[in-house]
């Protein structure tokens, strides 16, 4: 029984050259366009909104890094208080807010 190298058999591609023990696999369809820069269909477009571009860039506004650090600073030694009743009320307020809207 032979046990081959699973590089020799692409899927989905067409196995080329083996260059020093490495296999090149060319998943080029046909009719497809290699870049994004022409040729690209409508359908295949994506536009962000500006609160994901502003996620994606790290300037969202609802984001406080001083806050964040002031509270991981706070769990850190020990001095950061829960209130379990005002997380209870959130999440009662919550809950009836999602069921009001059925």
């Amino acid at each position: 029984m032979k046990i081959g190298n699973p590089l020799d058999k692409a899927v989905g591609g067409a196995a080329g050259p083996k260059t020093d023990g490495v296999t090149t696999v060319s998943t080029k369809a046909s009719g497809k366009t290699a870049s994004l820069d022409g040729g690209v269909s409508e359908s295949a477009k994506v536009t962000l909104s500006s609160a994901a571009s502003n996620l994606l860039a790290g300037t969202d506004p609802a984001f406080d890094a001083n806050k964040v650090s002031k509270v991981k600073q706070s769990i850190d030694d020990g001095s950061y208080k829960v209130d379990p009743e005002v997380i209870a009320d959130k999440l009662i307020a919550n809950s009836r807010e999602l069921l009001e809207r059925r």
